[in-house]
């Protein structure tokens, strides 16, 4: 699927393509919804539309995946909460097969997510990701989400990477074309970044639901 001997790094998100979505879907959707009913005695209908609506105001943005924002915007101890479902933070079961073998081909291994620095340390302190990364990058160390060019301005400065040279791995179609647009060489939608729910379809990107399908070339390299 791709020519490993043109790739020296491999970006890849975390929350749907190294750790398994369910546990921020579940938490988002229902935990979130759930406590505000429960705290400002609202039905589940009228604090679901609460949530979606505050959500739909901020995509796409760095608002959008920053605990301090919601904790503010919606009035609850989101970090907390998030501690009360820990048990749901999952490494999907092809992630360090992947990452091993990529570290044992020489290739350079950056996180990069839009996921909160709070956020991100809650999941690494609950999987054992970081053994499996070389470096690592929280968008708000930035001050742009990975949607935005100056995201991966800072990103190919900040590692004197080679943009061409670079493998993207991400679940968000939107989020690989902001990656190719800024000239990364080379992208992978995953197709099954929630457990729970049916695969997704990528139209722009190839795209997989098990990286063990790499293994053989990446091995081969």
């Amino acid at each position: 699927m791709f020519p490993w001997n043109k790739i020296d790094t491999v970006l890849l998100d975390m929350d749907g393509t190294l750790l398994d979505l369910h546990f921020d879907n579940h938490f988002w959707l229902s935990l979130v919804p759930e406590e505000l009913s429960r705290q400002k005695g609202l039905t589940s209908h009228a604090a679901q539309q609460l949530v979606e609506s505050a959500y739909q105001k901020v995509f796409g943005t760095l608002e959008w995946y920053c605990l301090d924002y919601w904790q503010k915007e919606l009035q609850i101890e989101i970090l907390e909460l998030h501690r009360t479902l820990v048990d749901r933070i999952q490494l999907r079961q092809d992630s360090m097969p992947f990452l091993t073998a990529l570290g044992e081909q020489g290739k350079s291994r950056i996180l990069v997510t839009n996921a909160h620095p709070h956020s991100l340390s809650l999941k690494l302190e609950h999987t054992e990701l970081e053994r499996g990364l070389d470096m690592m990058l929280s968008s708000h160390d930035t001050g742009y989400p990975k949607e935005h060019p100056e995201f991966w301005r800072y990103l190919f400065q900040h590692f004197s990477l080679e943009p061409s040279r670079c493998l993207f791995v991400d679940d968000s179609e939107a989020i690989l074309k902001a990656a190719r647009e800024a000239g990364v060489g080379y992208q992978l939608g995953i197709t099954n970044p929630d457990s729970q729910k049916p695969d997704k379809v990528f139209s722009d990107f190839p795209a997989i639901s098990d990286y063990h399908l790499l293994l053989d070339d990446l091995l081969a390299d």
